[in-house]
């Protein structure tokens, strides 16, 4: 696996934090920047751009990388939010000049008295503390856990770090009892939409696929790609076009 790239030194380090937390993630998924377009829909070169700290990722972006990870996002996006306050401050300020940011629609930074710059600065960073002692405290018990189911000593220091294997599925589309099944899951009422992973959704991209519809791969994670097709099949089927694959959508799926 290569080397990362040194962050930028001008790098905001709150931002810095969010953009370390997002190349560990990449890493464990063991993904390309190709692979991981594939599965957020968020082109290479945008990814490229994201974990350099070129620019900022996108809300939906941090949340779809959280998921292909394993990882609960309501810590990473927490991290995105103080982030994404870092990066306005930073753009906002105007380069020495006393004269007012034209396109801004609120007070000038002079305005501002100097205990209300002084209690805004005390509220961020406390916001970054609060975040980084929730992170700290996830990883040493991560590493107790690791510690606990670690692999025999023939399987040697990597075994332990190496990514769990993404499961395979393939499309076996058959016709029984007047349905359409692929083989993954013979469902035919439960609810799958955006962040579902499984053999259900694996389901649903082969028998979109199957009418004509492509989700993207058949990787068992329903991510904006899938999204998107499920849409286009629902309008198709004149159903309700809300991504969401219910009982109705099954129906018409396996029709």
């Amino acid at each position: 696996m290569p080397r990362w790239k040194v962050l930028p030194a001008q790098l905001d380090p709150r931002v810095r934090q969010l953009v370390v937390r997002l190349r560990r993630l990449k890493d464990h998924s063991g993904l390309s920047l190709r692979q991981l377009a594939a599965r957020t829909g968020y082109s290479p070169k945008s990814w490229e751009r994201y974990l350099s700290g070129g620019s900022l990722p996108p809300r939906e972006a941090v949340e779809a990388l959280a998921r292909i990870g394993g990882e609960d996002p309501t810590r990473l996006l927490a991290l995105h939010e103080v982030a994404a306050q870092a990066w306005r401050d930073g753009r906002a300020e105007p380069p020495d000049t006393t004269a007012p940011d034209a396109l801004s629609s609120g007070p000038d930074e002079a305005e501002i008295p100097p205990h209300g710059r002084a209690l805004r600065v005390a509220i961020v960073a406390g916001a970054v503390a609060l975040v980084l002692a929730v992170s700290s405290a996830v990883l040493v018990a991560a590493r107790f856990m690791d510690d606990d189911s670690a692999a025999t000593p023939a399987a040697g220091p990597l075994a332990a770090t190496a990514p769990a294997a993404t499961p395979t599925y393939h499309c076996r589309d058959a016709r029984t009892g007047g349905r359409w099944y692929a083989g993954n899951s013979r469902t035919l009422n439960a609810t799958v939409a955006y962040g579902s992973s499984g053999p259900e959704v694996a389901e649903v991209q082969c028998l979109l696929r199957r009418a004509g519809i492509s989700p993207g791969g058949i990787d068992g994670m329903f991510g904006p790609l899938t999204r998107s097709a499920v849409v286009r099949f629902q309008k198709q089927a004149r159903l309700d076009a809300d991504g969401i694959v219910g009982p109705h959508t099954w129906k018409a799926l396996r029709g």
